[in-house]
């Protein structure tokens, strides 16, 4: 019998109903401190909250031991199978990720090789973070794998490089704005291509007492779609504002004199930027989300109304 008060580990901490709720799980999941919690630190974690889900006696710990340890477990394990994720596909990871790869793409606009070659490595890291952070329920298989990964790196480099060409007669920040431009059109590409069988097969919903309903491509759509909306509004605090802010410095005279001056203040800005957006943007919409058992397929429609009750509300994970 366990010597702590029994809480609802599968579910956070705080109300996922609301907003700030939300927010406060992602600023813990998202943190990047929890990347140097070693293999064993994570794997002892887990034994934590797998022990105190089973009502084990767990001398010497407390409440709070145990919630950061559950924290840790959702930075590094995947929600639904289990998994422990690849390191730089943890959400954990995306703020010094997209610290390093947006900075770059900030810096090396203005050279064609750069451009191909930042917007191929982003598109490599969004790669391995949606194949990582995919609905557990649907698995991808390589050949998609590949088709995702050429298509959003394909439209980025041509996003990249057709704008850059025409922004060559415009002002400059207009050249500024063309990696926030490259990286939305990849976005809106890679991420549904990535995850195109739960297009196809749809994503299981559930009602409120986890009954399986079925399968819903238009959950699907809408997730994927959520999706989309919050990884480019990581984005854009950081891609539109920093070129903002620095085409105004050098129009000044600000920086003229200081050549690391740009690199470091992007850098610095950036870091602040991303700490706050990464987690807010992953809390705009529910994890769990709630979809109307009426905007359903027919056949769905029919099946929750033999469940008992009949629920007018089903959830599905929307994947991140």
């Amino acid at each position: 019998m366990s010597n702590l008060p029994q809480v609802n580990l599968d579910k956070p901490r705080w109300d996922q109903n609301t907003y700030w709720g939300r927010a406060r799980y992602f600023f813990n999941t998202t943190n990047p401190i929890n990347l140097l919690a070693s293999p064993s630190q994570l794997d002892e974690a887990k034994r934590l909250v797998d022990d105190y889900k089973k009502g084990k006696e767990l001398p010497g710990k407390t409440l709070d031991e145990v919630w950061r340890a559950k924290d840790l477990v959702d930075s590094a394990f995947h929600p639904q199978t289990g998994e422990k994720m690849i390191i730089f596909g943890r959400m954990s990871a995306q703020v010094p990720m997209n610290v390093f790869i947006t900075g770059a793409m900030l810096t090396f606009y203005k050279s064609t090789p750069a451009v191909v070659f930042w917007q191929w490595f982003n598109q490599s890291f969004n790669a391995v973070v949606n194949y990582t952070n995919r609905s557990g329920g649907s698995p991808v298989d390589e050949s998609l794998l590949i088709k995702s990964y050429c298509a959003a790196t394909g439209s980025a480099v041509a996003t990249a490089l057709s704008l850059n060409h025409l922004a060559k007669k415009a002002p400059p920040i207009f050249a500024r704005l063309v990696p926030f431009s490259a990286v939305a059109a990849a976005n809106m590409v890679n991420i549904p291509f990535m995850r195109n069988k739960e297009i196809t097969d749809g994503l299981p919903v559930y009602d409120a007492n986890n009954n399986l309903i079925g399968n819903s491509q238009k959950a699907a759509v809408t997730g994927i779609s959520m999706v989309v909306v919050s990884r480019i509004g990581m984005a854009t605090p950081g891609m539109i504002g920093i070129p903002v802010i620095l085409n105004y410095l050098e129009r000044k005279g600000t920086i003229r004199h200081l050549k690391w001056a740009p690199t470091a203040i992007q850098i610095g800005l950036l870091a602040v930027f991303l700490t706050f957006t990464t987690p807010m943007c992953c809390a705009l919409f529910p994890q769990q989300t709630p979809i109307q058992i009426s905007s359903l397929e027919p056949e769905l429609q029919e099946r929750a109304k033999k469940l008992n009750p009949p629920p007018t509300v089903g959830y599905y994970n929307k994947g991140l």
